[in-house]
């Protein structure tokens, strides 16, 4: 590191500043579990249920805004910024930059001032949402939850349940209840 110091400045020594590295990887380390239908694999490691977590709320406000234009599209045919402003209590910069990240994700596509549409992938992720969405909401109406506390709990909970936990509570639905 000298030598380049005394090459580009022409003084000996080192550089007033240490060069830091930062490596960025573009996977998690071996055996660090990222998906949450991977956590079955690492039940007993303290940190997958953390790293469950922090995955889960990266992809919260994605699956929450295209089950919301997939909403809007069916109930009025067009879904622009200012109905997601509505329906979220935000601000149209907000819904702006998230509908950006959704077009960059391959989720939705939009032109300035003009409707926001689905992809087919968009499409695909609002449907298993709302899937989502809709056992859990059955599911606390069948523990005796009532409607408003349901619907307001099942948007929570829906980000955060795996795919066995889903498939238990469809079947508790499915038994009217009872345990099996």
């Amino acid at each position: 590191m000298g030598s380049r110091y005394r090459e580009a400045t022409g003084r000996e020594g080192h550089s007033p500043r240490p060069l830091v590295v930062v490596r960025r990887y573009s996977h998690p380390p071996r055996g660090v579990c990222t998906y949450p239908w991977d956590m079955g694999r690492n039940a007993d490691n303290p940190a997958a249920a953390h790293q469950r977590t922090r995955a889960d709320h990266s992809s919260e406000t994605a699956e929450d805004y295209v089950e919301a234009i997939a909403e809007i599209l069916e109930s009025q045919g067009v879904c622009r910024v200012v109905d997601l402003t509505h329906r979220f209590g935000v601000s149209h910069v907000t819904v702006t930059r998230i509908v950006s990240r959704l077009v960059r994700d391959g989720l939705a596509r939009t032109e300035p001032y003009r409707p926001i549409e689905l992809t087919t992938k968009g499409h695909r992720l609002a449907k298993e949402s709302q899937r989502r969405h809709e056992i859990v909401y059955r599911f606390l109406l069948t523990l005796g939850v009532d409607p408003a506390t349901a619907r307001i709990d099942a948007e929570g909970i829906e980000h955060h349940v795996s795919r066995e936990t889903l498939g238990r509570f469809q079947a508790f639905i499915d038994r009217g209840g009872k345990s099996g």
